[in-house]
């Protein structure tokens, strides 16, 4: 799953909540859990993944 954020520290946060939030209402019975989740930005230098497995990516790292 992705979200999409301009930046911003609370939009990032924000990004990684929703993702949160709608993981909980996949129902596992009838599909997958997500494999991912990331939240997309438009600045940054590098990628990470937070301590509740969401990556921070910058789209300036998905060049080449």
């Amino acid at each position: 799953m992705i979200e999409i954020k301009l930046g911003g520290d609370d939009n990032i946060e924000h990004g990684a909540k929703t993702l949160k939030k709608l993981k909980d209402t996949i129902d596992t019975d009838r599909m997958k859990e997500p494999v991912f989740m990331m939240v997309l930005v438009g600045k940054g230098k590098y990628v990470y993944r937070r301590d509740d497995g969401v990556y921070f990516v910058p789209i300036t790292c998905l060049k080449d």
